[in-house]
Order: C-alpha cells, then structure tokens, then sequence
C-alpha cells in the first residue's frame, strides 16, 4: 500500500549532474520526514541527506555538502535530490525512505525500489 519509486538515475562522467525523484504513494507524505540512502558496491547503505516534513530544514553527509540539494513537493507528493560534480565515488544505488530519529538513532520505516547512478568516464 506504501510505495516509494525513485527515478532519474543512470549513468553520467565526473562532474557532471543528476536529478533523482521519489513519487511517495500509500501515506500522508507532508507528515513525513524524508531521507535519500545510498549503497555503493559491495557496501552497506549509508545515509546521504534528510530533509523535515515542510521542507525547511535540510541536512547532508560531509562528503556530499556542497554538491547535492534536497528538497521536496508537498503539493506533489515527491521528493528530490539534485546532484552536481559528481565523483566515482558517488556510484551507488540511491533510495528514497521515510525517515525518523528515536532516542538519537535514525530509522527508516519505508524504502523505495532504489535507482542506480553510475559515475566514470
């Protein structure tokens, strides 16, 4: 009934950029704080950016500050995440997913599908 679908990715060289969206389907999304995790190869996830419920707050993992932009559409249902100079290292698959923090730990309730972006030249 929940249904979380990224889209946008795909494959791109060092420095260039991505657009990912997540279309949020199944719950009441402006309720929700949202998050982007990626997986790199051969890797566990790991978290990339958080943004709260009404979109005025935003947070980002050191390695990507700078570079990515969260954000999302209420009205739409949609969150995104808009990537600039992207290195090899950023070649992982992205996910979209509900995210809380309960007694300092983040958890993450609902998980998209996950997009692939591949970053080399």
């Amino acid at each position: 009934e929940v249904q979380l679908v990224e889209s946008g990715g795909g494959w791109v060289q060092p420095g260039g950029s991505l657009r990912l969206s997540c279309a949020a389907s199944g719950i009441t999304f402006g309720n929700y704080d949202m998050s982007w995790v990626r997986q790199p190869p051969g890797k566990g996830p790991r978290w990339v950016s958080a943004i709260n419920n009404g979109g005025d707050r935003t947070y980002y993992e050191d390695s990507v500050k700078g570079r990515f932009t969260v954000s999302r559409d209420n009205a739409n249902n949609t969150l995104y995440l808009h990537m600039t100079n992207l290195k090899p290292e950023d070649t992982a698959v992205y996910y979209c997913a509900t995210y809380t923090v309960v007694s300092g730990t983040a958890e993450y309730d609902y998980w998209g599908q996950g997009t692939q972006v591949t970053v080399s030249s």
